[in-house]
């Protein structure tokens, strides 16, 4: 049993890393440094130069910005330099207008924003913005968590300087030591009331993945999969019912609608993977309210502890751990116990660890598709006491160290994949 404190840490380091967000988490974190730079200017911004890792540069070229129709870093840097208000955090990009976005493009157009590769940089979530105007200038730098500053600078006086070797929300999990076990533990022997916030984050991502069903967003997965066709093969069940709601929520998301998602660790398309095959699930079997929540909080507290040890951002896509996440909530659903929930996470991990991340995109929403069916058959596999076994592949006998095998390919065995795949990326924009 975990003690209150250890609980009390485990529900801050949850409540910290699940967050709402709006839009594609990399190009908004640059508007909200942007944004940051540009108030601590204090008069009329004239030029833009953002230094970005090469990660965050792989996440935002290619997905929609809220509210504007538009892909890409530039629109998203001008309307944080130009409406931005940081106090919003990552939703500040929520009550842009018309007008603003017209007056977004003139700023691009006159050739204000220059954007390029931060070379020499260790964390992979790195942003630098320097803003000047009237002979003064600003700068500040986001690292290790989308929303945390580490410096600030107004006319090369430095009015913030924290060391980047780790974020507040990485220092706040340090006093919670997690493993598979503990967040077993965390979310079935927890008192039910200090886990219930997790349904803030299911009915936010519910409401996504409804409005989801109004228009036709980004690659309309989810619109594939309910037509004649898709309904011809796939069938109208709850598998089917799990993909079309995962995957429309993503398709919005990706496509850059002004729509709210509860992200997680980061990323709204692992907040909503780490929910709504969960949700649906529960919904679809009349699960309790009770065993909802525990499996939320089982499917959302793992993936904090599996990207805790691959990163933020990384060269694996992030469906890989949200639909880890989520297999193991639908196996506790099914009525798994904890050797069965293992043997869901060994199936997941033996199955598509090395899926890559391309960028954000609207393509995302079929890698999230393919990674809640995935999460079904694992957890339809462990029900029934079959798991990968450690005598295949990267699978070992501890379930831990079966995670850290996972962390250890996205971390070191892909970082030349995630070269290629960002030179490939660049190149076809010259």
């Amino acid at each position: 049993m975990l003690s209150i404190d250890e609980r009390t840490h485990i529900r801050l380091l949850m409540q910290q890393e699940i967050v709402p967000s709006i839009g594609c988490t990399e190009p908004v974190a640059v508007a909200l440094c942007t944004a940051k730079a540009c108030s601590v200017l204090g008069k009329r911004t004239e030029r833009i130069e953002a230094f970005l890792s090469a990660n965050v540069l792989k996440n935002a070229l290619g997905v929609g910005i809220p509210g504007t129709g538009m892909t890409g870093l530039p629109i998203a840097i001008a309307l944080g330099a130009l409406t931005g208000n940081p106090e919003e955090g990552l939703e500040l990009l929520k009550h842009v207008t018309p007008e603003e976005v017209e007056q977004g493009k003139r700023f691009i157009e006159e050739g204000r924003i220059e954007i390029r590769r931060q070379t020499g940089v260790t964390d992979k979530l790195y942003i630098r913005v320097r803003c000047s105007g009237g002979g003064e200038s600003a700068v500040s730098v986001i690292t290790g968590s989308h929303n945390h500053f580490t410096y600030i600078e107004k006319n090369g006086e430095a009015l913030l300087d924290e060391p980047t070797t780790g974020s507040k929300e990485d220092n706040a999990g340090n006093e919670a030591p997690l493993n598979f076990r503990t967040v077993y533990q965390y979310a079935v022997e927890s008192p039910i009331e200090e886990l219930s916030f997790i349904l803030e984050a299911a009915r936010m991502n519910r409401k996504a993945s409804g409005e989801a069903t109004l228009h036709a967003y980004g690659h309309n997965v989810a619109g594939s999969l309910k037509n004649k066709n898709g309904l011809h093969i796939f069938g109208d069940n709850l598998h089917t019912r799990m993909l079309i709601s995962t995957a429309g929520a993503c398709d919005m998301r990706m496509d850059g609608a002004l729509i709210p998602v509860m992200s997680n660790s980061g990323s709204g398309n692992q907040g909503i993977a780490a929910t709504m095959p969960v949700l649906t699930y529960a919904e679809s079997e009349s699960c309790s309210d009770e065993q909802l929540i525990r499996a939320l909080t089982m499917s959302s507290l793992l993936i904090i502890h599996i990207k805790r040890q691959l990163g933020r951002l990384s060269a694996l896509c992030g469906c890989v751990v949200a639909s880890t996440g989520s297999s193991c909530g639908i196996t506790y659903l099914m009525g798994g116990a904890y050797e069965q929930i293992v043997f869901a996470a060994k199936n997941m991990i033996a199955n598509i660890t090395g899926m890559i991340c391309d960028g954000a995109k609207p393509g995302c929403a079929l890698k999230i598709a393919s990674g809640v069916s995935t999460a079904a058959l694992s957890a339809i596999m462990a029900i029934e006491n079959k798991g990968v076994t450690s005598r295949e592949g990267i699978i070992d006998e501890d379930i831990d160290r079966t995670i850290e095998n996972l962390a250890r390919i996205g971390n070191n065995g892909m970082q030349e994949t995630d070269e290629l795949v960002l030179n490939i990326m660049t190149s076809k924009l010259g």
